[in-house]
């Protein structure tokens, strides 16, 4: 005989209404001891959740969509997924994704996305940007992670990259490094919004932000890691001209690595003549380059979990950018 709701209720002299909170994510209210009983004597009588009839009386199935804009390929993916699956999975769910590409319209995505009937739906980008979303599916879409909605119709969750800019900077100044030039990412939103937090660092400490050394990292008008590099172009200028960095800010970790390769060859030591730091702790390249690199880290897995928790939640948020703060790891290059 299949064990049923009702008899996991009268076996935990608690309502019906109370064992569907508890196994299925439900509006019921109760503390976490309760909850925890009414599992373990689910477990204990053998009871399977019967999806197909579950999603006929609440209208969706145990399931988080989420939209990947070429995420799968991000090598920070992996920290944005793990922790959006890890709270959705908390709450007896799963997450099941669709990768936005090629000539596949975010509209169809969206369109085969609720033929599975899903509790909410999520949107992740790759990188930070903006996103056109269409205006008949804004509603559709409860979260918006690494990007926002151009016309801020979605909750979005986003690095704070201008932020982060400022810390490191001020890193580097309170380092004692004073002349610190800037090799940054052309055409994208992060390096427009980290440049910014950089020149305000400077303006605040004393020093000309206006008149700063920023430099893009390739010769394309929008980064890429297939682009032209012009890092040790830049390198080379910088050690053998007039005003000689005591810091180089790199725009990645990727960067950070070419800058490596470009200051030795100039004959100088990192951080005892140049300091170097970065953006993003890509660790197989942070954690190895020698000395180790200061970097600060994107809030990736934060990011997944804060989504998880507001497209699970009983009330909608309202509208609105959320900012999440970077982490530096310092390390020894400064």
């Amino acid at each position: 005989m299949t064990a049923s709701l009702n008899d996991i209720a009268a076996r935990a002299g608690v309502s019906v209404k109370t064992v569907s909170g508890a196994l299925h994510g439900g509006s019921a209210r109760m503390s976490e001891e309760t909850r925890q009983r009414i599992k373990e004597i689910a477990e204990e009588i053998g009871y399977v959740t019967n999806f197909a009839a579950r999603s006929m009386r609440q209208g969706w199935m145990p399931l988080v969509g989420l939209v990947a804009d070429d995420l799968i390929t991000s090598p920070f993916a992996t920290e944005i997924i793990r922790g959006l699956d890890g709270a959705v999975r908390a709450a007896d769910m799963a997450v099941f994704a669709m990768t936005l590409g090629g000539h596949r319209s975010i509209a169809s995505i969206l369109d085969e996305m609720r033929r599975f009937r899903p509790r909410a739906i999520a949107y992740a980008a790759m990188y930070h940007k903006n996103v056109d979303l269409p205006p008949e599916f804004s509603d559709a879409v409860g979260v918006m992670i690494n990007c926002r909605d151009a016309n801020d119709r979605v909750t979005s969750l986003v690095p704070d990259e201008t932020g982060a800019a400022l810390e490191i900077t001020n890193y580097l100044i309170d380092a004692g490094r004073h002349n610190i030039a800037f090799i940054n990412l052309p055409g994208l939103l992060a390096g427009e919004l980290r440049e910014l937090g950089f020149r305000q660092a400077l303006d605040h400490a004393g020093i000309d932000g206006a008149n700063a050394i920023v430099l893009p990292a390739v010769s394309k008008a929008i980064y890429s890691d297939r682009a032209h590099s012009l890092v040790a172009t830049h390198v080379h200028e910088l050690m053998s001209g007039p005003r000689r960095p005591d810091a180089i800010l790199c725009g990645n970790d990727r960067v950070a690595m070419e800058v490596y390769a470009a200051l030795r060859r100039t004959g100088a030591a990192i951080p005892d003549d140049v300091a170097v730091a970065s953006f993003d702790n890509q660790v197989e390249i942070a954690s190895r380059l020698d000395p180790p690199l200061t970097t600060m880290a994107l809030p990736h897995r934060a990011m997944g979990r804060q989504a998880a928790q507001i497209l699970l939640a009983e009330d909608r948020l309202p509208l609105g950018v959320q900012k999440l703060p970077f982490q530096l790891v310092e390390r020894a290059s400064v």
